[in-house]
């Protein structure tokens, strides 16, 4: 139940840092990033490889974004993400979501790990779970995932 309460308070920011958004408008992580947007949210890109995503400017790192965002979701390689948490503890995040679905996962144990320790809020898990009226197939994945304890918070 932790996991849905975190889940929703970070869905409760209006900003967030959207981090790992690929280059290939087909790829998973931009349509994710279209859904924050098309929900409401000001989604603000990081990527050092890419200057602009959707038509919004792209930073490179949580620590060049401003003005600086309290929370951040995290789509990136598994052996990226320590940095990513690092880099957003550094700028201030309070409330760091690391992407798990079906796939290569982002979260990690050590960096939901040194997110805890530095006392940040950490959400792993897909977005699509936790949005309001989502197709049925994200609600039914999310529904396994909190039966089987995928999601941590």
């Amino acid at each position: 139940m932790k996991d849905s309460i975190f889940a929703q308070r970070f869905l409760g920011e209006q900003r967030i840092a959207f981090v790992g958004a690929s280059r290939d408008p087909s790829h998973f992580s931009r349509g994710l990033f279209r859904e924050f947007a098309r929900r409401g949210y000001d989604v603000v890109p990081v990527n050092p490889a890419v200057s602009e995503v959707e038509g919004r400017p792209c930073y490179a790192r949580l620590q060049d974004v401003v003005p600086p965002v309290a929370a951040a979701f995290v789509i990136t390689p598994s052996t990226t993400v320590v940095q990513v948490v690092r880099d957003g503890i550094a700028a201030g995040v309070r409330t760091m979501w690391l992407h798990r679905g079906l796939g290569p996962a982002t979260a990690t144990e050590e960096a939901v790990r040194v997110g805890r320790e530095a006392g940040l809020m950490m959400v792993e898990g897909c977005p699509y779970m936790f949005f309001p009226k989502s197709g049925a197939v994200h609600r039914v994945h999310g529904f396994f995932h909190r039966v089987f304890g995928r999601i941590a918070a």
